[in-house]
C-alpha cells in the first residue's frame, strides 16, 4: 500500500528541510499465517502427539496407493467428497492390535496376512494400505519398505473385536536366491497414523536385498485372512 501525504501549511515556516515521517499500516489482520519471500504463505501450528506402550513411530500407512510422484504421507489424495468422512472416526494406533497370521505358501511365495484388530470399545474405520517395515533386535530396518500391490482400497468399519487384514508376500529365500536377514520384529503402522505396532516375527528368514528380494503389501479388506 503506497503511502501519500500532503505538504504542511501554517502560519510559519520552519527554515531549513522539515522531515516528513509516515505511519506505515500493515494491511489485514493476523490470521495465523506468514508469508515468505517468494509469496508463498503458511499456517503456524502447534502438534502434539502422545505414543501408547506398544508402539513407536514409525513411517505412516497410507490411505491410497501411491502414485509414481506421491510419496507415503498420512494423508488421503483419493478427491472424492467422502475422503474427509473416511478419517473421521479412523482407528487409532492405540485401538488397534497388529498380528501376523499363518503362512500360505504357493508357487514358490510365502505369503503372510498382517492383521489389525480393534481393541477399543468403539466402532472405527481403516482405510488403504497399512505401512509395515522389517527390523533387527536393535531396531534397524532390514530391507527396503514393502511395495504396494495396485488395489482398490475400501473402506472397512471395525466393531469392537473385529478384524481387517492385508496380504504380506516375498518369494520364498530358499528359491528366489536374494540376500536374506532374520527379523527380530515387523512393526505395522495403520493407515493416516505414525505411531507402529511391533509384532514379534517368529517366521524366519525373509529377502532384504538381490534379485527376488522385493516384499509386497495388499490394501486392507475385514477378517483375519483367506
Amino acid at each position: 500500500m503506497a503511502n501519500t501525504y500532503r505538504p504542511v501549511r501554517g502560519t510559519a515556516l520552519l527554515a531549513g528541510t522539515v522531515a516528513l515521517l509516515g505511519a506505515l499500516t500493515a494491511c489485514g489482520g493476523d490470521s495465523g499465517t506468514r508469508t515468505a519471500p517468494d509469496g508463498s504463505t503458511s499456517t503456524a501450528a502447534t502438534a502434539t502427539s502422545s505414543t501408547a506402550p506398544g508402539t513407536r513411530t514409525a513411517s505412516p500407512g497410507t490411505a491410497v496407493p501411491d502414485s509414481p510422484s506421491a510419496t507415503a504421507v498420512p494423508s488421503d489424495t483419493a478427491g472424492s467428497a467422502s475422503a474427509s468422512s473416511r478419517t473421521d472416526g479412523r482407528c487409532r494406533s492405540t485401538e488397534l492390535r497388529a498380528s501376523v497370521g499363518r503362512v500360505d505358501p504357493g508357487a514358490g511365495q510365502r505369503n503372510f496376512p498382517v492383521v489389525l484388530t480393534n481393541t477399543s470399545s468403539r466402532t472405527c474405520t481403516l482405510y488403504g494400505y497399512p505401512g509395515a517395515a522389517f527390523t533387527d533386535a536393535s531396531g534397524k530396518q532390514l530391507g527396503p519398505d514393502p511395495a504396494r500391490d495396485p488395489a482398490s482400497p475400501r473402506t472397512v468399519t471395525l466393531p469392537p473385536g473385529q478384524s481387517a487384514w492385508a496380504p504380506l508376500s516375498f518369494a520364498s529365500p530358499d528359491t528366489s536366491g536374494a540376500r536374506t536377514a532374520a527379523p527380530a520384529t515387523l512393526l505395522v503402522t495403520p493407515p493416516d497414523e505414525r505411531d507402529a505396532l511391533e509384532v514379534t516375527w517368529k517366521a524366519g528368514e525373509v529377502p532384504v536385498g538381490g534379485n527376488e528380494s522385493e516384499v509386497s503389501l495388499g490394501a486392507l479388506t475385514p477378517g483375519t485372512g483367506p
